[in-house]
């Protein structure tokens, strides 16, 4: 019992670290999802993988692309470009899966290519703009101007534990 008690409190104290992180700036890895250019805290980051077509799930909503088996791991698969609206953009040699671990669980993000780690100071982040209700900016921590390029920072665990992704229990 002891370890399950001390299991909530160092999950309970990371997600309490994560919050303040996404206040008060810290590393984040950057990528292209077509024009626009994301950011997300680098501690979800697992590893970095070429995209390989993954094996197709049947009525899996069309921005889950399928599941791929990641060293024993069944690993589903999130093209972040069709979950975000963006145009649809052909995978090439440049499009990545960043592999997130996210409320313990291992899920892998399609992107159209990483930039670089970026350390932010949090002077350097604004708040999200507030958009009309029917935006949900609810995973847009903020936003940043890096060399004249608007970052946009997301809380990338927000975004995978939503309820239509389906992919992450809301209750842990």
């Amino acid at each position: 019992m002891d370890m399950i008690h001390e299991a909530a409190h160092v999950a309970r104290h990371e997600a309490a670290r994560a919050a303040s992180a996404s206040q008060s700036g810290g590393e984040f890895l950057t990528f292209r999802l077509g024009a626009e250019e994301y950011g997300i805290d680098i501690l979800k980051v697992q590893e970095i993988r070429s995209y390989e077509a993954p094996t197709r799930i049947a009525n899996a909503p069309s921005f889950i692309k399928g599941v791929v088996n990641l060293r024993g791991v069944i690993v589903p698969i999130v093209d972040l470009r069709l979950k975000l609206g963006c145009d649809s953009a052909d995978y090439n040699s440049f499009t990545v899966v960043i592999v997130l671990n996210v409320r313990g669980r291992v899920v892998g993000a399609v992107v159209d290519s990483v930039s670089d780690v970026l350390e932010l100071s949090r002077d350097s982040i604004k708040p999200a703009p507030e958009m009309a209700s029917a935006v949900d900016t609810s995973f847009i921590t903020g936003i940043s101007n890096v060399n004249d390029r608007m970052l946009i920072l997301m809380d990338i665990e927000a975004l995978m534990a939503s309820a239509e992704m389906g992919l992450i229990d809301s209750t842990h």
